[in-house]
């Protein structure tokens, strides 16, 4: 008998736990986002609990409505290379847009990342869903979200050829002969493409995995697509089960059209976790958090969705305004979904609003609750693992207590780690150096010179 499929766990850390209010939380470190005992703190505990990583999520663009979160905090890799120096085993993974960035840079940040962790390193690729991004970068207008895509993609080939510039074993470095890389183990790029030309190579050599872990955001059809043709894993959301095996199914499907395996990519839901010893406990946590969030504040909240649309202008109590098309340059899949349920559900603005900024999770209760729950969606075929996103300040600390404990109990999650890489740990497999393939089959591969 096969060894029983392994569940994968990652946490978010994003600054105070829970919603956009929660810093007033008795609970909370207020200052939790640009806090580096706390960052160090949620990483060991992710870390002791054989969490496969820790993600940051990252934003270009902020007004005076953004979550408090938002408006002061941590550049994912620089905080990142800070908890890969502090931590051994766990993995770390960092969002960094392909609309407002070079390819050859962040290549070379991911690279380093990747170096310092020894094998640790994740990139989780985004598009940049906010206009007002375009403003802070010196460009004239912010790219439609079809085109975001296309660079996207292209953004992608080129990193990962950069990824290839040196072969795994190109430094020679032997004292006595003075020869410190194989030059014929060095590859130049030369890449031409719509959006970027990148002669490369890159200026540090093969990671220690192979290639850092690509993660993908986007659950637009665009976004689909691409995670399908390229991504390692999947960060996404799904409010049922039913959701979940579809968005399961239809990733899955179309990466086996464009020749991977189904195994070849991670389909990882963030969940929002409330979780305490009886039902009446997990409860009153999440009417805690969500008793913080004035109107005025849930209306902020969703604008953000909707390029900052001021919602304030519209009658609380009655149903959803009609918008059109608005968000579909942004946030699609989410305003989307936003706009399909007030109008199927006949809500209200204020229902709206208060729903998007403290969701009642569908993963709310006991231990055994949310560990059925969560085995429910993974052997269900939702899920390849989940993405933790604690929903009040603490509850880092009582998902790893609680309900990993029993996850480890039926065997569903390791009790130790398999693997000193994240993508060891997350059992995909190491991608092979184009050129190093290219000379085992015979083909040669041409050295160049830096």
């Amino acid at each position: 008998m096969g060894k029983r499929k392994q569940l994968r766990l990652g946490t978010i850390i994003h600054g105070v736990p829970g919603n956009m209010s929660a810093w007033r939380h008795p609970d909370a470190v207020a200052d939790a986002s640009v806090n580096i005992d706390f960052y160090k703190q949620q990483a060991w505990d992710a870390e002791a609990a054989k969490f496969d990583f820790v993600f940051i999520a990252d934003g270009l663009y902020i007004t005076e409505k953004s979550l408090p979160h938002f408006l002061n905090r941590f550049e994912p890799l620089t905080i990142l290379s800070a908890l890969g120096a502090v931590t051994s085993r766990i993995g770390f993974v960092g969002t960094v847009s392909t609309s407002y960035s070079e390819p050859f840079t962040v290549a070379r940040q991911l690279l380093s990342l990747d170096h310092i962790t020894r094998g640790r390193g994740g990139w989780n690729l985004v598009t940049s869903p906010l206009e007002g991004s375009a403003r802070n970068f010196s460009k004239a207008q912010h790219p439609s979200h079809p085109e975001r895509y296309k660079i996207a993609a292209e953004y992608l080939e080129v990193a990962r050829g950069l990824w290839d510039s040196w072969e795994a074993d190109a430094f020679v470095r032997d004292k006595e002969s003075g020869v410190f890389f194989d030059p014929e183990k060095l590859h130049r790029l030369d890449h031409v493409g719509p959006a970027f030309s990148v002669q490369g190579p890159l200026n540090i050599g093969r990671s220690p995995q192979g290639q850092p872990v690509v993660f993908q955001a986007g659950s637009s059809e665009d976004g689909k697509n691409l995670a399908a043709r390229s991504a390692d894993a999947v960060f996404t959301h799904s409010d049922t089960l039913e959701q979940a095996q579809q968005f399961y199914t239809d990733v899955k499907d179309r990466a086996v059209a464009y020749g991977r395996s189904a195994d070849e990519i991670l389909i990882l839901p963030g969940i929002t976790v409330i979780v305490a010893e009886t039902e009446e406990a997990a409860e009153a946590k999440y009417q805690e958090v969500a008793s913080l969030v004035s109107i005025e504040n849930a209306l902020d909240y969703l604008g953000r969705f909707f390029e900052h649309h001021d919602f304030s202008q519209y009658p609380l109590d009655e149903p959803f305004p009609e918008l059109g098309d608005f968000g579909s340059n942004s946030f699609r899949s989410g305003t989307d979904l936003i706009k399909r349920n007030a109008k199927e559900q006949g809500l209200t603005l204020r229902q709206v609003a208060l729903q998007a900024t403290t969701p009642r999770t569908a993963f709310l209760g006991t231990p055994e609750q949310v560990a059925d729950r969560i085995q429910q969606w993974f052997e269900g075929g939702g899920a390849d693992g989940f993405i933790i996103m604690p929903g009040t300040p603490a509850g880092l600390g009582d998902f790893t207590s609680l309900v990993v404990p029993i996850l480890q109990a039926r065997g569903l999650f390791r009790t130790e780690y398999e693997s000193t890489t994240l993508r060891g740990n997350l059992g995909l497999p190491e991608p092979a150096n184009r050129y190093t393939q290219a000379r085992e089959a015979g083909n040669g591969a041409e050295p160049v010179n830096a």
